[in-house]
């Protein structure tokens, strides 16, 4: 039997549609993304911390969930939001429906609504606060909920999602520091499939505890939220600019471009899905790229010897950095992600070379 379930924006707007996954109510930051596929690994990113995930493509959980495709040890959305939820998922690799996975893991669910309409209006009027609720509610009392949720800019989300201890992967000849704001999986698979002995640690490590692992380089991971709520972050990039290369991530480069006495601010809906289309400005190509972030760097802060080396050719927003002097590279995208091509995973190459000429 259908239950119904509600999401509320904090504007007024409501939409009923039907519950799926684990019941009761959650709040968060109303985003939409629009990769075609990857419903799982969007789940399980820690970047969507704090968010409830709108997806446009119309039907979802078409091929089931697997042990393989997680980006991290569990989900971290707050919600899902789907037009159609597929029922009977077909392929080698499911072990279980998309409704099983967010029901065991916690993950509420509102299927049936008109998600173009709602990504009409994100698009319009920019990312809400809202809430998602299964069962019984009075709407307007779920709107006043939504208006008093904090933004992500009120939140730490960080600390939520980093380690809380130093964990060490591979045994390679590179050694490699991530600082984890809310790594991907394939962010360490990229490095370790590099012969690199990685050393993950959270990301409140103070640059003085870095440097002693001796590291060739040193990582700062995508995350969520707003880049200055980890301001601790910041003050260990720069304790480390000049002492050690260094390479950022989404939010690992949003904290280097603050790092170096840049800003960075929000965007109206922010970018996300696997088909933004960036240009490399020194190599002039195109890369097809995934990405999943809400604020930008702001390119006119940044100080004259940090170089704008990738741009967003939807909106011309940064998203690649290099310093002109030092072995410091930081992507807006990931060049981990897998869209289909493997345009950028070179990137981890380059900033490998820079590590051995650097030591």
């Amino acid at each position: 039997m259908e239950e119904k379930a509600y999401l509320v924006l904090e504007d007024g707007t409501v939409f009923q549609g039907v519950a799926f996954g684990s019941r009761g109510k959650n709040s968060g930051e109303v985003v939409f993304t629009t990769g075609m596929a990857g419903y799982q690994q969007v789940l399980t990113d820690p970047s969507y911390c704090g968010q409830i995930v709108t997806f446009t493509y119309p039907l979802i959980g078409n091929y089931g969930v697997n042990n393989d495709d997680n980006e991290s040890e569990r989900p971290w959305a707050e919600g899902v939001v789907l037009k159609e939820l597929c029922s009977s998922p077909s392929n080698w690799r499911s072990l279980m429906k998309l409704e099983d996975f967010c029901r065991e893991h916690g993950i509420i669910g509102i299927s049936g609504i008109d998600t173009r309409a709602l990504t009409r209006r994100l698009r319009n009027y920019g990312t809400m606060r809202g809430v998602i609720a299964t069962g019984d509610h009075d709407p307007q009392i779920l709107v006043e909920e939504a208006r008093n949720v904090p933004s992500l800019s009120e939140q730490d989300l960080v600390r939520t999602v980093s380690t809380k201890k130093v964990r060490v992967f591979g045994e390679g000849e590179c050694r490699i520091v991530v600082v984890d704001l809310g790594v991907k999986f394939s962010i360490l698979r990229s490095l370790l499939k590099r012969n690199c002995t990685v050393y993950l640690v959270p990301g409140w490590t103070p640059a003085e505890d870095i440097l002693s692992y001796r590291p060739h380089g040193v990582v700062f991971s995508n995350g969520p939220g707003d880049p200055k709520a980890a301001w601790y972050s910041v003050e260990t990039a720069r304790g480390l600019i000049g002492k050690v290369p260094l390479m950022g991530i989404c939010l690992g480069h949003q904290v280097l471009a603050l790092a170096f006495g840049g800003d960075t601010y929000k965007l109206k809906f922010g970018h996300r899905g696997a088909n933004h289309p960036v240009k490399d400005l020194e190599r002039g190509k195109v890369y097809i790229t995934s990405q999943n972030h809400g604020f930008a760097v702001d390119a006119k802060s940044l100080p004259d010897e940090v170089m704008v080396t990738h741009i967003n050719l939807n909106d011309g927003t940064v998203e690649g950095l290099k310093h002109l002097r030092l072995p410091v590279f930081s992507y807006q995208f990931h060049p981990e992600g897998a869209p289909g091509p493997l345009d950028s995973s070179h990137l981890f190459d380059q900033f490998i070379s820079a590590l051995w000429r650097s030591n």
